[in-house]
């Protein structure tokens, strides 16, 4: 294919001036430069003229046209990114002799099975030790809170204080101190002597009345224990305890004699050799488990209290420091322990996952030293992940669960995305973001830390209006009619040109959808003295698709009709080539693919538009 090649004018060559004395002029050589760059210009201008306007165009031969179609379109943003396994890990081996190796690189291996084998002995010694230390620790850390705890002086159970300490706020008081003797007077209790004779008569929950002379009065009690004890009385007879509780009225008190007479199941009465004495149902001995201030003071001889009811508020002695070395040493001791069970993992180390041993460096008999690089990696390649970086413009139309198509040395195969970064980096002018595709590799296909290339769909169109990417043409507006008298309905055409007395006024446009992942291709549209101007199309948005961003520049389409659409331009640029029963109509476009391209306004579904001319001589970057 041969290109129609322009005219070249050259300057006619001038006679050689004598030789002489050179004079030097102030300025000369500036003037004579200005003149050759006047005649340049006047030179490029006359090429123009004749090139745009007198050139016969026959030769280009029929224009070629196709119709505004509807269909579907989609943007793709590709680019290409660093494979892993989705999951890999790195044994290392502890200082000692590798006893046995049970792997080798390319083995298959699952998790739990041993890799290798080593004398464990002084790592499960170092173990022992590390968790005896935690233990210890474990145990001075729960004493200290205990201690803090105790602080705070309780009845432990209900009942009445009995002899309590003379303790006033601002004393301090010892760990150890008695503070108050605590009784349960609520209940009694009763203990009696019952002849052996009536051992199978008396079981505990048996009713039984309880007389107390002092008061003339008789309660109901129940047995509550049965002791087989051998008590012998004077007269010989041997006897049981029998333990015996009652309410209190409020009126009883230890020390009062009681008897008590239990009724057989035939109705015999029971009676106890002697009578016994009430004695509290509890007492208990209230002091200090710690030491401190007095803060405040609950203690009153002959009080009733309740459980859990605060006596003594004693304050602090420093515990805070205490608790903290105590934690501190705790932890410590956790972090040694930690350390150890690694150490005795690394010397009869298992696979932590299922995988195939990519690197050893590991050999039967070797001396290895902890912490030298010398170990197994394992990766499961049955998954492998791909590290793309999308950039700014594209990032918004990447989410999880969408599919990527995978390029691997011309294998083709579907990845799905498992993670998008919300943080970029920016570098030159423009930010990426990391996103993490995966895709499934069980015939292990794909090899780790190498390079695949993937794509996915950005944004796609449905139902819209198309036309192959050589029907656009983009331009320069400058003072141009639009429509049959120059006027157009409310001062708007389409493609958002505003005309003002005739003239078109190019107003920017806001395009939706689409991402331009590389530079758009050069559309060159060939007509007589046309030229492809500065639109690019690719696998997004058509660059300059909103009109040059200053309303100067933008895309026309050349529609084939009788009469001038609304929207044309009646007097566009000649540099432009519009054919011979053709009209220029400026568009807007939205998504492009390599071959064609949405018209969002300016055409109609039908419209006969330009798409070049039958000489492939003349067939400029159309592809036909």
């Amino acid at each position: 294919m041969t290109e129609q090649q322009t005219p070249v004018l050259t300057p006619p060559v001038q006679p050689t001036a004598p030789k002489g004395p050179k004079k030097k002029h102030k300025g000369r050589g500036k003037t004579i430069a200005g003149i050759i760059v006047a005649a340049a210009v006047a030179i490029a201008l006359i090429v123009l003229v004749w090139y745009f306007v007198f050139r016969d165009t026959t030769a280009l031969g029929d224009p070629m046209t196709t119709t505004v179609y509807r269909g579907s379109i989609q943007s793709t943003v590709e680019g290409y990114g660093l494979t892993k396994a989705k999951d890999s890990a790195t044994i290392t081996p502890g200082t000692g002799t590798i006893l046995e190796l049970f792997v080798q690189e390319g083995d298959q291996v699952t998790a739990g099975q041993q890799l290798y084998r080593m004398d464990d002995t002084v790592a499960r010694d170092a173990v022992a030790d590390a968790q005896e230390t935690v233990d210890n620790c474990q145990k001075e850390l729960e004493a200290v809170y205990e201690k803090v705890a105790e602080l705070n002086i309780a009845a432990p159970h209900a009942g009445n204080l009995r002899e309590v300490a003379d303790i006033q706020v601002g004393d301090t008081v010892s760990e150890g101190t008695t503070i108050a003797k605590l009784v349960n007077d609520t209940k009694l209790r009763l203990s009696l002597y019952y002849s052996y004779a009536y051992e199978n008569q008396i079981h505990v929950g048996q009713s039984a009345k309880i007389s107390i002379p002092a008061v003339m009065g008789e309660w109901n009690g129940t047995v509550e224990q049965i002791n087989k004890v051998r008590f012998v009385s004077p007269e010989g007879a041997i006897h049981f305890e029998v333990v015996l509780s009652l309410d209190n009225p409020g009126t009883l008190t230890e020390g009062m004699d009681a008897s008590a007479g239990i009724t057989a199941a035939d109705g015999t009465a029971i009676y106890p050799y002697e009578n016994g004495k009430l004695e509290y149902y509890e007492t208990t001995e209230i002091k200090a488990k710690a030491s401190g201030p007095v803060e405040s003071v609950n203690l009153l001889d002959y009080a009733d209290v309740a459980a859990g009811q605060t006596l003594v508020r004693l304050g602090a002695q420093d515990t805070d420091a205490e608790i903290a070395a105590a934690e501190e040493a705790l932890k410590a001791a956790q972090e040694k322990l930690t350390t150890a069970n690694e150490e005795l993992a690394a010397y009869n180390a298992v696979a932590p996952i299922d995988g195939t041993v990519i690197q050893c460096s590991l050999t039967a008999g070797q001396e290895v030293t902890s912490g030298q690089g010398q170990g197994i990696t394992i990766a499961d390649t049955s998954v492998m992940t791909i590290e793309m970086q999308v950039d700014e413009r594209n990032i918004q139309y990447v989410s999880t669960g969408m599919p990527v198509d995978i390029d691997y040395n011309g294998n083709y195969l579907m990845g799905t995305v498992v993670s998008v970064s919300m943080t970029g980096t920016a570098e030159n002018g423009m930010s990426t973001f990391p996103v993490v595709a995966q895709v499934e590799n069980p015939d292990g296909l794909i090899m780790s830390n190498s390079y695949a290339n993937y794509s996915f769909v950005a944004s796609q169109s449905n139902d819209c209006l198309l036309v192959p990417t050589v029907a656009l043409k983009y331009v320069s507006f400058a003072n141009m009619s639009v429509g049959g008298d120059g006027i157009a309905d409310d001062g708007m055409v389409d493609g958002g040109m505003m005309v003002d007395g005739g003239e078109v006024e190019v107003m920017p446009q806001s395009y939706t959808g689409g991402a331009a992942p590389k530079p758009l291709m050069a559309v060159a549209v060939p007509m007589p003295g046309g030229s492809s101007g500065g639109g690019t199309m690719g696998g997004g948005t058509m660059g300059g698709g909103t009109m040059g961003g200053d309303g100067s520049t933008g895309y026309v389409v050349f529609v084939k009709a009788d009469q001038a659409p609304d929207n044309a331009i009646l007097e566009p640029d000649p540099t432009w080539g519009c054919p011979e029963g053709f009209w220029t109509v400026p568009v807007e476009v939205g998504l492009s693919s390599t071959t064609e391209v949405e018209i969002v306004s300016g055409l109609n579904e039908g419209d006969e538009v330009f798409i070049g001319y039958q000489n492939p001589d003349e067939v400029m970057g159309y592809g036909y």
